[in-house]
């Protein structure tokens, strides 16, 4: 399913909620529209049957309200329970509590049995405290008795701001939103509680996103898509730049061979491998469209980056934690290229990460993207938080753009602009498919995107070559779909 590029945080959504309302659209009746719209989508999906409606003390309390009228009126039997005293119900909420006619129940009294459908009403986007006892063991009865649940915003214990759970929250088998979707629905855990996500409209108009100016997006096309790079006629590979891989020794080339494949099917013009003399045989050897030189001192390596031109260098995979990878990291930061660091080389500084930080800030030309898994992230950063909140402090730190992997992969700028990535299939946890997305971003950083582009970029295509080839790919299988994958995106959008 496609769904809007724009994430708002739960303040955001806030935001629009108050931007709709000053515009002349009251609170009722966006609550009504919500109501309304998740009950129209359960009588879509559901047959009828008998629901049991669980709300809570504010609007997602109310909106639960507004469904289990709208499908008793459609022939349901519906229950309806209040984790609170339903009186301490105010504005809006209280409206729809009142024309709600049938009974409320306290948790206890709630019997979950025969029910066809439950609706999670208890608590929405902003939650970020722990369930309640009371709570919990109503959702805990729930979760047992396996009925489905549809969620209201998010599922009751999720954050989602933060994708944090709550250890009592319950799985939701559909979860509706409005307007826009949150973070949350896509950062992990939280992910895994939303089961199929719908965002629905309850009358808030697109324009006060210009106001609201989200800095977080869901990945996609249609967010770089225009800046891929072109093939014009009077191109040539130079005018397309050249990538420098740095590679490993004897027993470790395979990272960089699959990296440097993949730079050149992601727009790289030329690539060469720079290699310890020690395994220059073997690269040269495994490769034909690859270039392979070799250079044992740090000296030669930078004379060679100035004499042809490198505009993209791509090191860690395979390097090994040595000096010569620190030295290499040092000096391709020193110089006027691209740079992306992963891996070995990300792991070399986690003694003196400041180190790697004030190289970065103190380049002049070039821009450095960061590819932290979660266990070399730690290495260098000490950060807590969420998955999104720690990839904008990282990348704030280093001055870097930094791309912190996973099943949700989150993509940030030095000024907090951020990208969470939701089309990565479990059948990408291979080895060296991390490699082969390092060579994915060198070469569409080495095409002409800008760093943070050509990240996201490259990140998508990862997901999508996964989601094409599917269960028993090898990293070496990555590389080869991705030309069907561009010229698909380019089609489009020639076709736009």
């Amino acid at each position: 399913m496609t769904f809007p590029s724009e994430l708002l945080s739960v303040g955001e959504m806030y935001q629009a909620d108050r931007l709709a309302m000053e515009g002349g659209v009251s609170g009722t009746t966006l609550m009504e529209a919500a109501g309304a719209g998740i009950a129209d989508i359960i009588l879509g999906d559901w047959p009828t049957g008998r629901c049991l409606v669980v709300c809570g003390p504010g609007n997602n309390g109310g909106d639960g309200y507004v469904i289990a009228r709208y499908l008793m009126d459609a022939g349901w039997e519906v229950d309806v329970a209040s984790v609170v005293d339903p009186s301490v119900l105010k504005g809006d909420a209280a409206v729809m509590r009142d024309k709600w006619v049938g009974d409320i129940l306290s948790p206890h009294e709630v019997v979950i049995t025969n029910l066809d459908l439950v609706v999670d009403a208890v608590f929405g986007a902003g939650f970020s405290r722990f369930l309640e006892e009371d709570v919990s063991k109503l959702l805990s009865g729930i979760k047992k008795a396996s009925v489905p649940v549809v969620a209201v915003d998010v599922p009751s214990g999720v954050n989602g701001d933060t994708g944090a759970v709550d250890p009592n929250a319950i799985p939701a088998a559909m979860t509706v939103t409005f307007f826009r979707a949150k973070p949350g629905h896509f950062l992990y855990p939280g992910r895994s509680f939303c089961g199929k996500l719908r965002i629905i409209d309850i009358g808030i108009a697109p324009d006060y996103l210009e106001e609201i100016d989200p800095d977080t997006h869901l990945n996609g096309p249609d967010l770089w898509q225009d800046d891929l790079p072109l093939l014009l006629p009077e191109i040539q590979k130079y005018s397309r730049g050249h990538v420098a891989v740095i590679g490993g020794g004897v027993s470790s080339t395979g990272a960089a061979r699959l990296a440097a494949r993949a730079s050149l099917r992601a727009g790289a013009g030329a690539t060469t491998i720079v290699s310890p003399p020690s395994a220059l045989v073997i690269y040269s050897m495994a490769l034909e469209a690859v270039m392979v030189t070799s250079f044992k001192e740090a000296d030669e390596f930078a004379d060679w980056l100035r004499s042809r031109r490198i505009g993209t260098v791509l090191i860690g995979p395979g390097n090994g934690i040595t000096d010569r990878t620190r030295e290499f990291t040092r000096i391709a930061l020193e110089g006027n290229a691209n740079v992306i660091i992963d891996a070995d080389a990300l792991t070399v500084f986690k003694d003196e990460p400041d180190t790697l930080f004030s190289l970065i800030k103190e380049k002049g030309e070039g821009e450095v993207i960061l590819t932290p898994h979660e266990a070399e992230f730690e290495r260098i950063f000490s950060f807590a938080g969420s998955k999104l909140e720690r990839a904008r402090s990282a990348a704030e730190l280093s001055g870097a753009v930094v791309l912190l992997k996973g099943a949700d992969t989150v993509v940030s700028t030095p000024d907090g602009k951020a990208v969470i990535n939701h089309n990565a299939p479990p059948y990408l946890a291979t080895a060296g498919s991390g490699d082969v997305l390092g060579g994915l971003i060198a070469g569409l950083f080495s095409g002409g995107m800008a760093a943070f582009s050509a990240a996201a970029t490259a990140v998508w295509l990862h997901g999508a070559a996964g989601q094409k080839l599917g269960p028993g790919l090898i990293s070496e299988d990555i590389e080869r779909v991705v030309p069907e994958i561009l010229s698909e995106l380019l089609e489009s959008l020639e076709k736009a």
